[in-house]
């Protein structure tokens, strides 16, 4: 049997339920697809693109940290699918870490080497989207692990919040 947990971090693996309301699942999918947008809308990016090494799209990612912690960086790739299940439609986003020899740690920045991330968005059946996702990410360095949830546990609901802001004005963007 594999190990699922080969050693214990002390960081929690979250499962996160929401909705967006008046976002609809294909606007939120478009909306947490488009690289350039994010960096519009999401003030802990630093940088963030797209890149192929060896014939493979690979997300680069660097997130601002809170003085006086180092920024942290992130090497992914990630797919989305629209899917068909009983007649429902659910966009369905997995994303994970990978290692790059094209894309090498930088000074001062901490490379997230264990990232996974799994994201279904459908129609509440209404005008807006349900949300579902599963994160881990392990930040490194030397922060306590109740920090790291500590943020996490309130990030992520700022971040459902923000993505609906981001969603209404993408819709005029477009």
């Amino acid at each position: 049997l594999p190990i699922l947990f080969p050693q214990p971090s002390g960081l929690y693996e979250y499962k996160i339920f929401g909705g967006l309301a008046d976002c609809p699942p294909k606007l939120c999918a478009d909306v947490y697809m488009d690289l350039d947008f994010r960096k519009q809308w999401d003030q802990y990016v630093e940088a963030l693109y797209e890149k192929s090494y060896d014939g493979e799209k690979v997300i680069y990612w660097e997130v601002k940290y809170p003085f006086p912690l180092s920024n942290r960086d992130y090497v992914y790739i990630r797919e989305c699918r629209e899917m068909d299940v009983d007649g429902r439609k659910i966009w369905v986003v997995l994303a994970q870490s990978v290692s790059v020899p094209q894309c090498p740690e930088k000074p001062g920045i901490i490379r997230v080497k264990s990232y996974k991330q799994s994201l279904a968005i459908e129609s509440d059946g209404k005008t807006g989207s349900k949300v579902y996702m599963y994160y881990f990410d392990n930040p490194g360095g030397k922060i306590p692990s109740r920090l790291v949830n500590w943020a996490t546990k309130s990030g992520v609901p700022t971040f459902l919040k923000d993505m609906q802001i981001a969603c209404r004005n993408y819709s005029k963007r477009t």
